[in-house]
């Protein structure tokens, strides 16, 4: 069995800035939302069985009360924006399971989710369909992978390592020292992506790096000034971990057969007729089981 755990939120973006405007028969914009649906009814038709959506029913989380520049909804296109909640109710109308989250990020309902399902003797492969980099510390051998459904990438935990330098396990350290602007932190300064993938792959984690770099192992151009950088800025180095660190305690499923697609619900035609996209649901009647 495979479990495919689709970023809903990354997906409503991607979806609004590529395809054309469309509007629903009351003349609201649904462009990304139908956009979204229409893929994840693709990933079905293509044997897609279990599937789970994680969205950010806000923006907002427990890591903005941590960091004053974490990110926000500020800045969103309000058209975009319009367009979170309705994609929640097609999802949902189509028969996929979805965690809207509030408290926490989409991302920890996928770490949560992808966590969970990995246990499930059953399950042979789970899917995180992101290519968000803070969701590469997930990925566990080849039985947990990120797939970038766009570029067609498939990521296991060797091909981690290829991208980053580091496993999966470093990667919140890594954003730690290089910073994530998506998620609004700096990093340690003086660090970028090469200093810190060559420290890490030895050190592993941020407290095993020395604090002298006389006692580092590597030689690396500039370790004096990294190593002082990291001495003065240690505080806020454990702290962009933090944000960076994904929390798995999320409530998403208790059995991984909660995620079965079982077909759409009855409310998904007249939906799709709302959002002036009736072809959908004409698309997923012939895939239901």
């Amino acid at each position: 069995m495979h479990v495919h755990l689709i970023d809903g939120t990354y997906e409503l973006f991607r979806h609004f800035y590529a395809l054309p405007s469309r509007h629903d028969l009351e003349g609201n914009e649904v462009g990304a939302v139908l956009g979204v649906v229409a893929s994840v009814v693709s990933m079905i038709r293509d044997g897609a069985t279990h599937l789970g959506v994680a969205t950010d029913h806000v923006v907002e989380s427990f890591r903005n009360a941590m960091y004053d520049g974490y990110k926000t909804g500020e800045g969103i296109d309000p058209t975009l924006w319009r367009q979170f909640h309705p994609l929640e109710e097609a999802l949902r109308a189509l028969g996929v399971v979805v965690w809207p989250m509030v408290e926490q990020e989409a991302d920890d309902a996928l770490a949560a989710a992808a966590s969970r399902a990995s246990t499930s003797p059953e399950v042979d492969r789970v899917f995180i369909c992101s290519p968000d980099k803070d969701l590469a510390q997930c990925v566990r051998g080849d039985s947990v992978v990120q797939l970038d459904r766009r570029r067609g990438i498939t990521r296991n935990e060797q091909g981690v390592k290829d991208k980053f330098g580091v496993s999966p396990r470093s990667i919140p350290d890594y954003l730690a020292l290089v910073g994530d602007k998506a998620d609004g932190f700096p990093g340690v300064p003086r660090w970028g992506a090469k200093s810190a993938a060559n420290v890490l792959a030895r050190y592993q984690n941020l407290e095993a790096i020395p604090s002298e770099e006389s006692q580092w192992d590597l030689r690396i151009r500039g370790a004096t000034a990294l190593a002082a950088s990291l001495r003065d800025h240690w505080a806020d180095a454990l702290l962009f971990r933090d944000l960076a660190t994904l929390r798995t305690s999320a409530e998403v499923f208790t059995e991984v057969d909660e995620l079965r697609w079982c077909g759409p619900t009855s409310g998904f035609a007249p939906l799709c007729e709302q959002l002036g996209a009736p072809d959908l649901a004409e698309r997923i009647a012939r895939l239901a089981p």
